[in-house]
């Protein structure tokens, strides 16, 4: 946002809500509209009832909710007004590439660490390991298992040292390789994987290779693009709202960073680009729910009983 505004000349303003509830988020918003704001965004779920809110409260303000679908806080009434965009990833694919060259690379100790099982959160965490099972069935390695007890939701993404506790504690058991889908929380992985020999990071939402040493690849999606692309579109006068927008790698809002990010040294671009390009033309469906998952894990050959386990696991039950 700050990168566009200054690009093109417009004002721009964060404004913090002083806690995590419906009404300061609310409130938030009524201040940036008391304060011109013609368009607001906002990251993430917390938002949605906000902005159900908001977007008939401000007819003529421009919402953009990215991670989430407005609702008035029941989780079944879902409305995008005329004003409004929201806007979703397909979290899965991109988990499912970090997992799929986890396994490609020759790590066998996989670990997942997810902030709260929320819905995006959930998806980067079964895509991860419907990845490492599809690339561990493209080799051969049938009998090969990723280990559920290095799969865990934190209930948190602030950083922590009892979650830098807990992720020295299954590097030291052997886990190679932690894909951590945990905002602040994924520092606490890397501080980890820093003091520890061999230890590595998949991180998330951008390339977080900058943060750490050990960060060898991360699980991305366009944030960025689509928030400057809504506004430039209302900056041209083009903007459309009433939709709900779920985006993957077929629209380029999913991938692995290339160039010195891509700091696999087994795992190949050329096989990369052909991962990406079967998830693209669907060759390779990515399960994108939790009974999707179940499916797919079965289709390769999984016994059920583990397959439904598994069901579990990713959803946080």
């Amino acid at each position: 946002i700050v990168e566009f505004a200054e690009e093109n000349g417009l004002t721009h303003k964060y404004y913090k809500p002083t806690e995590v509830s419906d009404d300061a988020y609310v409130a938030a918003i009524d201040l940036a509209v008391a304060g011109g704001a013609q368009v607001i965004v906002t990251p993430g779920f917390l938002f949605e009832p906000a902005i159900y809110e908001a977007q008939s409260k401000y007819p003529d303000v421009i919402f953009v909710l990215i991670d989430g679908v407005p609702h008035p806080g029941d989780y079944t009434t879902f409305e995008v007004a005329d004003n409004t965009r929201s806007v979703l990833f397909k979290e899965n694919e991109s988990g499912f590439l970090a997992g799929y060259a986890s396994v490609m690379e020759g790590f066998r100790e996989l670990g997942f660490m997810g902030g709260i099982a929320v819905p995006a959160v959930v998806r980067f965490g079964l895509g991860y390991v419907a990845g490492a099972y599809y690339a561990a069935n493209e080799l051969g390695a049938t009998d090969w298992d990723f280990n559920a007890s290095y799969y865990t939701y934190l209930g948190d993404f602030a950083p922590s040292d009892a979650f830098k506790n807990q992720a020295a504690g299954w590097y030291s058991s052997g886990v190679e390789v932690i894909h951590a889908a945990a905002g602040g929380a994924g520092n606490s992985v890397m501080a980890a994987a820093e003091e520890t020999t061999d230890a590595y990071v998949i991180g998330v939402d951008v390339d977080q290779s900058a943060q750490s040493s050990t960060v060898i690849s991360s699980a991305m999606k366009a944030l960025a693009v689509v928030v400057q692309q809504a506004l430039q579109e209302y900056l041209d006068g083009t903007f459309v709202g009433g939709e709900t927008l779920t985006l993957g790698a077929a629209e380029d809002a999913v991938a692995l960073p290339l160039g010195d990010s891509f700091r696999f040294t087994t795992f190949t671009t050329a096989q990369y680009e052909a991962i990406l390009a079967d998830i693209v033309d669907g060759t390779v469906a990515v399960p994108f729910t939790v009974a999707e998952f179940g499916d797919f894990l079965e289709g390769l050959g999984m016994d059920p009983a583990l397959a439904t386990t598994w069901e579990g696991v990713v959803s946080g039950s």
